[in-house]
């Protein structure tokens, strides 16, 4: 109760001195300080995963948070066709029950390790995934360069493709067997 006498007591002071009362006066910009933008969001992007339609490699999309995690595009091609897609497209890998682990080596070919008694993969098997991982990469490569800050979508790369992949060929690991192939016999990439 005391610091309401005061503040009533200081404005009457001050209208009987003849200061005239006025609105707000704005001056400056507004407070700043630190911020936080938080957690961001992954916006689902599409990329291709590739499987056979009538003997012929054809990409099909999956969505992907982060088009740069290798290991889940990987997983999602080992998950073969969607129910949908199964009536018209095959994958000649074998059905996983783990999770095979990719790394990038030292001499930047990406190496998928598939679980034990998984046997030597067929040549379309190791094409399905040299021509995912290649152009995945490159795409990622294409949109990372040229994603504007505010998660904007973004134009193809000049000349309409995607630059060249940071993995042109992809060693499988199997128990007891290796098998590389590259990126040489894929069908032209998807346009991002």
């Amino acid at each position: 109760m005391s610091a309401l006498l005061v503040g009533l007591t200081a404005v009457l002071t001050l209208a009987g001195c003849g200061v005239p009362p006025s609105d707000v006066i704005e001056a400056g910009a507004p407070a700043s300080g630190m911020f936080s933008a938080g957690p961001k969001h992954a916006v689902p992007t599409a990329v291709p995963v590739y499987f056979l339609h009538n003997g012929d490699l054809k990409p099909y999309l999956r969505k992907i948070s982060d088009p740069g995690d290798l290991g889940t595009l990987v997983r999602l091609l080992f998950d073969g066709p969607s129910a949908s897609e199964a009536a018209t497209t095959v994958t000649k890998l074998p059905h996983l029950t783990d999770a095979p682990t990719v790394a990038i080596g030292s001499d930047n070919i990406l190496s998928v390790h598939l679980p034990k008694d998984v046997p030597p993969l067929s040549h379309l098997a190791m094409l399905q995934l040299a021509c995912t991982v290649a152009h995945e990469t490159a795409l990622s490569a294409a949109l990372s360069s040229d994603a504007p800050q505010d998660g904007a979508s973004t134009a193809p790369p000049v000349g309409g493709q995607p630059s060249s992949p940071a993995y042109p060929s992809v060693r499988v690991l199997g128990d007891g067997w290796t098998m590389t192939q590259s990126d040489s016999e894929c069908p032209d990439p998807v346009q991002p």
